[in-house]
């Protein structure tokens, strides 16, 4: 069934992409090639598709292999690895800057499009710039890989040009009664953008243009999946997220090590290592120096670092794979299944939060070699394709999406709440957001 819009929102999202001026023109060559075609810009090129694929332990004699020149050569442009990062994080963030000025130059001009076209343009644009610039989003997810204090500032400054942009253009929606009265529109605003960065990612995009997949993402935010509005006092009294809770009651506080176990002890320490620099480039010796350990007694308890990460993300799997079976067995519609299934999410980032962290190396072009037995992502895609398509058939799910494949992407992408939104306003608060996006839909319904 297609989604019927919300009153603002007459004309389709697809036709405000297509017709509407595109925000991130600017930028919509490769970021790093400048005018003069300068060898600076070649190696910045090679290397952001060399993080953005193989990750951050790519080194400089790998950049200068791709970019065909010797590594001697190569210092004469960029002194460092981390040079190269901070160059890369700094392009990426006067891009983002420039959307958001655009935005916000628009909306000063009293642009009379509707504001359903301008958040979706917004939002495309926010998207094409995260695909541009992956590497750079990447390095955002995890702490600076090393102590170089521009490089510590830049990942973690927040895209605050484009969180002004959004949330200037959602209260222009309220003012207009386009936007629902009852939801905060700084959370909306922040859940947006990050939605759209999400895009960035691999596993969410696939191949499709990245305005398609910006144009369905705004449009289940904004008019939700729900052919009919459930309420909240509904949801709560639904078998699914009754099974949602029984799982999440056995899940026990492993973060609560036996100090006289030194593998538990090891396996905690390297949790946290893992989540804050990224898995790749935490090395067993930083794990032992962060365990006070010597590195061959860490070889010793707990084998290899794949081995290592095997040990803390089985578990974590088994857990969360054993919430999604449960609430998918659940005797509940599509729409109550989809809730039950945020509530797992919302939970799994509360207490396991550095393992959905470890979990982002896989979600770009060459994961890891290393095999990882915690997301199985393959595996929810599956399950989230046969509700979506079990929903659109019984008539609980209302959407307009190019294909059940990327619908799937994109819903599984706005089941994962946000951490610092959680960490803001709390996992209840939380569920009710999501229940105001994914189910809802932020924008007011036509009666």
């Amino acid at each position: 069934m297609a989604l019927q819009h919300p009153p603002e929102a007459s004309g389709s999202h697809e036709s405000a992409r297509l017709n509407a001026p595109d925000i991130g023109a600017a930028a919509q060559s490769s970021p790093y090639r400048e005018a003069d075609g300068t060898r600076r810009s070649e190696i910045l090129q090679t290397a952001a598709s060399l993080f953005a694929s193989s990750g951050l332990r790519t080194s400089l004699q790998e950049i200068a292999d791709a970019a065909g020149i010797l590594p001697g050569s190569l210092y004469h442009h960029f002194e460092s690895k981390e040079a190269i990062l901070v160059e890369l994080l700094q392009r990426y963030h006067a891009d983002l800057d420039r959307i958001g000025e655009a935005a916000q130059q628009r909306l000063d001009d009293a642009d009379s499009r509707p504001v359903s076209e301008k958040i979706v343009q917004l939002g495309s644009a926010i998207a094409k710039c995260a695909v541009r610039h992956s590497a750079a989003l990447a390095m955002s997810f995890h702490e600076a890989p090393s102590a170089n204090p521009e490089l510590m500032q830049l990942v973690q400054r927040p895209p605050t040009a484009i969180h002004q942009a959004m949330l200037q253009t959602l209260r222009a929606g309220r003012w207009s009664g386009y936007i629902r009265s009852d939801i905060d529109l700084s959370t909306l605003a922040d859940r947006i953008c990050q939605s759209m960065l999400h895009i960035g990612l691999d596993v969410i995009r696939q191949n499709a243009p990245a305005d398609q997949v910006a144009t369905l993402m705004c449009q289940i935010i904004l008019g939700g999946l729900a052919s009919r509005s459930p309420s909240d006092a509904k949801l709560d009294r639904s078998n699914a997220l009754a099974a949602a809770n029984a799982v999440i009651d056995t899940w026990p506080d492993e973060h609560q090590a036996d100090p006289d176990d030194k593998a538990a002890h090891v396996r905690a320490v390297a949790r946290a290592e893992f989540g804050r620099r990224g898995y790749e480039v935490t090395t067993i010796r930083d794990i032992a120096a962060a365990a006070g350990l010597g590195t061959g007694t860490v070889y010793r308890l707990i084998g290899s670092k794949e081995e290592l990460l095997a040990s803390i993300m089985r578990s974590f799997g088994e857990k969360v794979g054993a919430g999604f079976v449960s609430v998918l067995r659940s005797d509940s519609t599509s729409i109550e299944k989809l809730d039950a299934l945020s509530w797992i999410d919302i939970n799994a980032l509360d207490r396991f939060r550095d393992e959905w962290k470890i979990q982002l190396a896989w979600m770009r072009q060459s994961p890891p070699n290393t095999p990882n037995p915690g997301l199985a992502f393959a595996t929810r895609m599956r399950q989230l394709k046969s509700l979506l398509s079990e929903g659109i058939r019984s008539g609980d799910i209302r959407v307009d999406a190019p294909s059940t494949a990327m619908l799937s992407r994109c819903v599984i992408d706005v089941l994962w709440m946000p951490q610092n939104i959680i960490d803001a306003i709390g996992k209840r608060a939380a569920l009710i957001h999501a229940r105001d996006t994914v189910l809802r839909g932020a924008a007011c319904r036509k009666a």
